[in-house]
């Protein structure tokens, strides 16, 4: 098995989260125990359970971790458009971490069917 600094997923997810660190490092002071801090945690989570995940025993359960991923990069996405409608970030900023997100998104959901299908044959 691969290490997970060689899945391009996990590269474009690490780039995501340097991104969100990023951006709300402008974010409001009052903000840093709320928004930013979830929108951080969200963002991590994200590359922690595709490296985790990498790091586990099979397929199926690397299939769980990418799972995972994706619910939290769902979390992100509405928390990067309630930081738009909030006025921490502008448009522009928002439509480019949104593009990232859905890339991020297309890749892990093709691993996770890939994945996923290597599991069942091996179970066979």
């Amino acid at each position: 098995m691969s290490n997970f600094h060689d899945l391009k997923v996990w590269q474009k997810a690490h780039e995501l989260t340097l991104a969100v660190y990023r951006a709300t490092s402008k974010f409001p002071r009052e903000e840093i125990y709320g928004l930013v801090a979830q929108m951080r945690r969200c963002a991590v989570s994200v590359g922690s359970n595709i490296a985790e995940g990498r790091g586990r025993d099979g397929d199926v359960e690397f299939a769980r971790f990418l799972a995972i991923a994706l619910g939290s990069l769902t979390e992100l996405e509405y928390q990067l458009l309630l930081s738009r409608d909030l006025g921490y970030i502008g448009d522009s900023e928002h439509e480019k971490l949104n593009v990232s997100v859905a890339e991020v998104n297309r890749m892990l959901l093709g691993l996770q069917v890939s994945v996923k299908k290597a599991a069942a044959r091996a179970g066979r």
